[in-house]
C-alpha cells in the first residue's frame, strides 16, 4: 500500500485550483445592454469624427445625409432614455435641432449614448419587462432598446457604406 503525503496531496490541489478557469460571472442584461450602448457610441463617434467636412454628403436625392444620419441617432437616444425613464413615453417622431459642426456632433453622439447607458443601467430587472409604446407599437422597455439598437445597426452599416464610397477607412479597420 502506498502512503500519500498530505504536503504534497494538499499542493496538487492547489496547483490545480489556481490553474481551472474562474467560474463565469453571470452579466445582467443591463450591463450587456450598456456594453452594446459603448460599443455603438465608440464606432458612431469615430465615424463622425472621420466623416467631418462631409456631413452633407448623401448618395442620392431623398436618401439621408452623413449628418442626417449622426442626428438620427442622437434622436433616438433621447428617445430611448425618455422610454426607459418615463419622460418621454416613447412617441418617436421630432427631430429636434440639427447639429452639423462636427466636434459638436462628435459630442452629441457620446453625450447621448452615455446619457442611454445611465438609463439602462438604472432600470430594475422587473422595470425592463414594463410595458411600453414606442412608435405606436406595445413592448417592453428591453425590447424598446433591442428594437432601437438593431435599427441603429442598420445604420451603422448605411454610415460605413457613406464613409467607404468616400474614400474613408472606418477608424476601427485600420
Amino acid at each position: 500500500m502506498k502512503t500519500i503525503r498530505t504536503k504534497t496531496m494538499a499542493s496538487a490541489v492547489a496547483i490545480a485550483a489556481a490553474l481551472s478557469p474562474a467560474p463565469a460571472r453571470t452579466e445582467t442584461t443591463q450591463s450587456a445592454l450598456s456594453r452594446e450602448a459603448g460599443t455603438l457610441s465608440d464606432k458612431f463617434s469615430g465615424l463622425a469624427r472621420v466623416m467631418a467636412g462631409k456631413y452633407d454628403w448623401k448618395p442620392g436625392e431623398g436618401v439621408r445625409s452623413v449628418g442626417d444620419v449622426f442626428n438620427l441617432i442622437v434622436m433616438e437616444n433621447g428617445l430611448l432614455v425618455g422610454t426607459l425613464t418615463g419622460a418621454g413615453a416613447g412617441r418617436g417622431g421630432g427631430s429636434g435641432a440639427q447639429v452639423i459642426a462636427p466636434e459638436k456632433m462628435q459630442e452629441a453622439l457620446k453625450t447621448s449614448y452615455a446619457n442611454l447607458q445611465k438609463a439602462i443601467e438604472g432600470v430594475s430587472d422587473a422595470d425592463l419587462k414594463a410595458p411600453v409604446k414606442l412608435f405606436g407599437r406595445d413592448m417592453t422597455k428591453e425590447e424598446a432598446v433591442r428594437f432601437l439598437f438593431g435599427d441603429q445597426h442598420e445604420h451603422l452599416g448605411q454610415s460605413i457604406a457613406y464613409a467607404r464610397s468616400n474614400g474613408v477607412v472606418p477608424p476601427w479597420s485600420k
